[in-house]
Parts: structure tokens; C-alpha cells; sequence
């Protein structure tokens, strides 16, 4: 399959008239922020609605047409039915023909415990016990969201401004609905990343690493760039793998996924997987109506 047709044939999906944005995740991972960010961009945000009132919501939604094109609702896990109810209240929009995506917002333990410490308060789970308590209770409740969620963002390392932006790149699209991937690179001795739809192991390349000249450089640098692309099987991996994307991408199309995360990890994530993703999205980015972002994960790492 050449990159041309494969082109082709991930043809524009026309977006719903009227859009529905569940947004749930743990407490603290940044609700708030994301909320305020959808509304900068003109959508109307309901926040603290119980799950079993989506469909009423909704309901009234369209009894007044053209009053909100862009729904969101925030909903919080305050109760051991939340994903039932959640589930049975998507299932009615579902079935009246509603499109929606789910949104959850990921972090750490350790940042979680941070920001509670910072801001004084209780976690909502944790009852007489510890923050970690509540933040282990709260990841048993929501799993089942997270397994089923359209979008996961982890936002241990963005600041306020850094999910703002990260909404605003997943959200302000006023075309046809695009698919956003976020290529992203990564070192096995710092930890898989949590979000990752889809890992690639490229340690069966050799490491520049053991090339003293190319060691002080990164992924970056053309002459690691070509180092590592024109190793034996560095190629053929790229367009295999790009090749082998293009059903993926367009089976999400269809079921109205619109972001995903690709993770692409080596040794220490400082010189093989940041070439790749570097090559992976540049040729990712030439497919219509997608939108690549690539990040480093680990590359200022010593």
C-alpha cells in the first residue's frame, strides 16, 4: 500500500450537528481547567451533573434547536452507581440517536496527593482515611470509564495552561472531524506511559549510544536522524507500521474516536524512538484531516 493511496482512502467523516462531551476522570487531574478551556471555545459546560440526568439534559437540548450546538457535562464519581447510572444514561442519548465522547483526565498518584496537600481539602473518597486512600478508591470506581473512555490525557506534567492548550488542540475544530495523534517518544527505564493506545519497541536498533560522537546528540540532530533510519529494518518498521495504522485510523473514524497516543520507546528516549516518532509523524501528518503532535517524553533526561 503506497502512502498515496492509503491517503485516499481515509476519507473525512462529516461531524454530528449537535455535540455531546462527557468529561470525567480522577479528582484533581484538572476538570476545572479543561472546563473553562471548552467554554473559552463556545461550548456550553454543565459541570457536577449527575450521570442519570445526561439524557434529561439532553432531552432539553433538543427541544430547543440551535441553542447548543457543543454540549459538555463534568461528571464526578461521588457514589458506588456512577458508572452504572453514567452507562445508562449514555445508552438513552445513544439510542435517540445522540453522538458523544467520553473525555477522561489521568494523573499520578503522587501529583494528585500534591495538588490535594496544596489546596487543603479532602479527597471526596477518602472519608476517615488518607488522600491515597481516596485516590485508590476513585481509580477502582472509574476503571471501567477509563477502559471504555474515546480520549484518556494524562496531565502529571502539564500545568493550567499546558491543558488548556492540550483541549483547545483536541476540541477547536470547526471542519471535518480530525484525527488527532500525539506521536510520542519514550525511555523503557523511566516507565511506559499510561496513555499510550499504541506502544512500538524500537530497541532493535542499534543505539548511537556506543558511538561516541553521536552520544552528547539526540533524535533530533540529522546526523542521529540518519544513523538510526538507515539501520537495517529501521525503514522497512516506519512503513510497515504506518501502513498497518491506516485500518486502525479509520475504524476510530467510524466509531468517533478522535485522539489517540502512540507511543514509541527505546533504551533511555533520547536517540532511536525520537528519530522514529520524528519520521512517524512527519508521515502521519500527510494523511488529510489529521493532526499530528509530537512529544519527547524523556529527552531532557540525563
Amino acid at each position: 500500500m503506497t502512502m498515496g493511496t492509503a491517503a485516499e482512502e481515509l476519507a473525512p467523516v462529516k461531524p454530528p450537528e449537535n455535540e455531546l462531551l462527557v468529561i470525567t476522570g480522577m479528582s484533581g487531574a484538572g476538570r476545572t481547567t479543561a472546563s473553562h478551556a471548552l467554554e473559552d471555545m463556545g461550548w456550553y459546560v454543565v459541570e457536577g451533573l449527575p450521570p442519570e440526568l445526561i439524557s434529561t439534559m439532553m432531552d432539553l437540548v433538543a427541544r430547543h434547536p440551535g441553542s447548543v450546538e457543543k454540549l459538555a457535562v463534568v461528571l464526578d464519581a461521588r457514589s458506588r452507581g456512577f458508572y452504572t447510572n453514567m452507562q445508562e444514561g449514555l445508552a438513552q442519548i445513544a439510542a435517540a440517536g445522540i453522538t458523544y465522547r467520553v473525555l477522561f483526565l489521568e494523573a499520578s498518584d503522587e501529583l494528585l496527593v500534591r495538588r490535594f496537600e496544596q489546596g487543603r481539602r479532602p479527597h471526596p473518597l477518602q472519608n476517615d482515611g488518607r488522600i491515597l486512600d481516596g485516590i485508590q478508591a476513585e481509580r477502582d470506581l472509574l476503571a471501567p470509564v477509563k477502559d471504555q473512555a474515546d480520549i484518556i490525557v494524562d496531565t502529571t506534567d502539564l500545568n493550567v495552561h499546558g491543558l488548556a492548550n492540550a483541549i483547545n488542540e483536541l476540541f477547536n475544530d470547526d471542519g471535518p472531524i480530525t484525527l488527532r495523534l500525539n506521536v510520542m517518544s519514550f525511555g523503557f527505564k523511566y516507565g511506559v506511559p499510561t496513555d499510550a493506545n499504541f506502544l512500538a519497541d524500537v530497541r532493535f536498533i542499534p543505539n548511537p549510544h556506543w558511538v561516541p560522537e553521536l552520544r552528547p546528540l539526540t533524535g533530533q540532530d540529522s546526523k542521529v536522524r540518519d544513523f538510526v533510519l538507515v539501520n537495517e529494518g529501521a525503514g522497512e518498521f516506519v512503513d510497515r507500521y504506518v501502513e498497518a495504522l491506516m485500518p486502525v485510523l479509520e475504524g476510530y473514524r467510524r466509531e468517533n474516536k478522535h485522539y489517540a497516543t502512540l507511543a514509541v520507546g527505546c533504551t533511555g528516549g533520547k536517540h532511536r524512538s525520537v528519530a522514529i516518532s520524528e519520521e512517524l509523524a512527519r508521515r502521519l501528518d500527510q494523511l488529510p484531516n489529521v493532526k499530528v503532535n509530537t512529544t519527547h517524553r524523556d529527552l531532557g533526561r540525563e
